[in-house]
């Protein structure tokens, strides 16, 4: 029986050791019925550009590479965090394709094992923060994403550290309840991919949610847990011929 990894909210970043240690742990220890790893979105606390490098970020394609190389399927998904994945600059060498994986739509319905689930990073379901999804419209557009890919490296991650820190401060000035999906929207997503089961990060809430579709079918919604730098946990999921299950994981 194989099986499928689906992970979110890594948040890969150098003063993170423990976390970046336990990530690249449970990628060198797959099992070997793993036949694909799902990354829905935020991998890295932040992405400048696909010029940039570290040796944080070197171990980490490292680790993706061996994967791929033996034959693991790698799918990553843009989060709120690292949407430029994959944009540019012009010359710059795709993150996936370094790693021999490739990108997924913003939303996707992949069949898992038999099971037909809709995958998403999950910021696209907070529609009550309506701050945020303006500032989404506009930072997902060709025109805004070349304005910040044209200048220079230093200069990107100087904007990014600013927005990170902008960021910060206002969420801890919103409603907790603003910074969760909208249960409508979550039911109009399933509804509208014919699908009943959705997994998604973004919220660091995790949990296994059930919704009933306007046609009365019931849904399950999974949703994956941000990693730990602390605690040494996170909530991940796998996928096999069972279905999707929750897992708490310890580093």
């Amino acid at each position: 029986m194989s099986q499928t990894l689906l992970v979110s909210d890594v948040h890969i970043s150098a003063d993170l050791t423990r976390v970046n240690a336990g990530f690249i742990g449970l990628l060198d220890a797959l099992p070997a019925d793993c036949q694909r790893v799902i990354v829905l979105g935020d991998l890295f606390e932040v992405w400048v550009g696909d010029d940039f490098s570290s040796t944080t970020l070197s171990a980490v394609e490292a680790a993706f590479s061996r994967l791929s190389q033996r034959g693991v399927d790698l799918l990553f998904c843009h989060g709120n965090r690292d949407f430029l994945i994959d944009a540019g600059p012009a010359g710059a060498k795709p993150f996936t394709e370094r790693v021999g994986g490739r990108l997924l739509a913003e939303a996707e319905v992949m069949d898992l094992h038999g099971t037909p689930v809709l995958l998403m990073h999950g910021d696209q379901l907070c529609i009550d923060d309506e701050a945020y999804m303006a500032f989404r419209a506009q930072s997902r557009s060709e025109a805004w994403q070349h304005g910040i890919l044209s200048q220079p490296l230093e200069q990107r991650v100087q904007i990014a550290e600013f927005w990170r820190l902008q960021s910060q401060a206002a969420n801890s000035n919103k409603p907790e309840n603003i910074m969760d999906v909208n249960d409508a929207e979550v039911v109009r997503v399933l509804t509208e991919a014919a699908v009943t089961t959705l997994v998604h990060g973004h919220t660091h809430r995790p949990q296994q949610h059930k919704h009933v579709l306007a046609d009365g079918r019931d849904a399950s919604r999974f949703v994956l847990g941000d990693w730990r730098e602390s605690e040494g946990s996170a909530v991940i999921a796998w996928a096999n011929d069972s279905g999707v299950h929750l897992q708490d994981y310890r580093f």
